[in-house]
């Protein structure tokens, strides 16, 4: 298995000088992303890393077939994403789902996928609730336990802060499934939430300046904000106006190009989040899809296109040892990935269909976001 992961790695980097005779056939998946609405960088740059693996996956074959994305835009709405899943399954008939980004949306479509058992793999849900939906619905990423756990651990051990202000999207399940892993953890390690309960909005708010004071006149040391990076940038460069400069930390929701300038040159300074993928890691295999993906779209790649890539590796490495492309065979290659050595770094699906695999620590700056640490499970 490590062999073939390894030579599909290579195939999606390299460019060969010859190929074998186009494939025959398609074999059709499905991907649900959202490309317009409030996360829309999220689903445009997991579709561009897709694109990208696709296309040389496609000048081989799998199977004598190749393969066949059909694209449906999800808006970044629960209701969107189960319709668009709904439909890929009953008029396209596709074999297996990609998607979708946020938690909430990909645990609206993953029942309607479990009950028609179709595979379904999330490049980038960390709700730990979304596998939990059944043995169809597997994960290339990790989970809110691993990620929360890892920036509270930063925030007391790295950070030195004990006094910590939580801000949560009550409209999000990624963002509550993180506030509920960081607060037990900051809180084992000895630090304080302050405030006798989270500070909440709903995504597609923008004014948070009254919910800001009320977290000033607590005096916190560090603010733990789990959401995505619409509002999250939109907090920072108000938090900043008030006079609160104390770091704030988020998770992979903020990993976008588009959380700068929203945040302002202000805003987005000395702040942290945990992710999936650093542009800046040294490794060779990295370094190379950073250089065709630059190629390609004119712009580094964020953590979306990095976890979109992996996706359709490890699909296409599951279809190349099922037995056959049932349902049933497809699945149980998904679930059996072991020691896949993608983008993101070496992904394991464990009993649970989660990922196995280390998370990046990352500041926050004017150009970019500049790579801190790597932490493995």
């Amino acid at each position: 298995m490590k062999t073939c992961a390894s030579v599909l790695a290579l195939l999606c980097l390299a460019i060969p000088l010859s190929f074998a005779a186009a494939p025959k056939g398609e074999i059709k998946v499905g991907a649900v992303f959202p490309m317009t609405g409030p996360s829309a960088t999220f689903g445009q740059e997991s579709v561009n890393g897709m694109k990208m693996a696709l296309t040389s996956i496609n000048k081989k074959g799998i199977k004598g077939q190749s393969i066949k994305v059909i694209f449906e835009d999800d808006k970044g709405e629960p209701v969107e994403a189960a319709n668009a899943v709904r439909k890929l399954i009953t008029i396209d008939k596709v074999l297996t789902i990609l998607g979708s980004v946020a938690s909430s949306n990909t645990l609206a479509g993953a029942p309607i996928a479990q009950e028609a058992k179709i595979p379904l793999i999330t490049p980038a849900s960390t709700n730990e609730k979304v596998t939990m939906t059944g043995d169809y619905i597997s994960r290339t990423c990790f989970t809110d336990d691993f990620q929360g756990v890892v920036m509270a651990k930063f925030a007391f051990e790295t950070l030195k802060k004990t006094r910590a202000a939580i801000i949560v999207d009550n409209s999000s399940d990624y963002s509550k499934g993180l506030t509920k892993v960081f607060r037990e953890k900051f809180t084992s390690l000895g630090g304080t939430v302050v405030g006798s309960s989270d500070y909440a909005y709903q995504q597609k708010d923008t004014d948070f300046r009254s919910l800001l004071q009320k977290i000033k006149r607590e005096n916190p040391d560090v603010v733990w904000l789990p959401g995505y990076y619409t509002e999250a940038g939109l907090i920072l460069k108000q938090a900043r106006e008030m006079g609160i400069n104390i770091p704030f930390l988020g998770g992979d929701g903020w990993d976008s190009a588009t959380l700068q300038k929203l945040a302002g040159p202000e805003g987005i300074k000395g702040n942290y989040i945990s992710s999936h993928f650093s542009s800046e890691d040294k490794d060779p295999m990295v370094q190379s899809f950073v250089k065709e993906y630059t190629k390609l779209y004119k712009q580094a790649p964020g953590a979306m296109a990095a976890l979109g890539y992996d996706a359709v590796l490890v699909l296409a490495d599951a279809l190349t040892r099922s037995k056959s492309l049932s349902s049933e065979d497809i699945k149980q290659a998904i679930n059996s990935t072991t020691n896949f050595q993608g983008i993101t770094g070496n992904i394991t699906i464990d009993k649970n269909r989660n990922a196995q695999k280390s998370a990046v620590v990352l500041e926050t700056t004017a150009t970019g976001f500049v790579f801190k640490q790597k932490v493995s499970p």
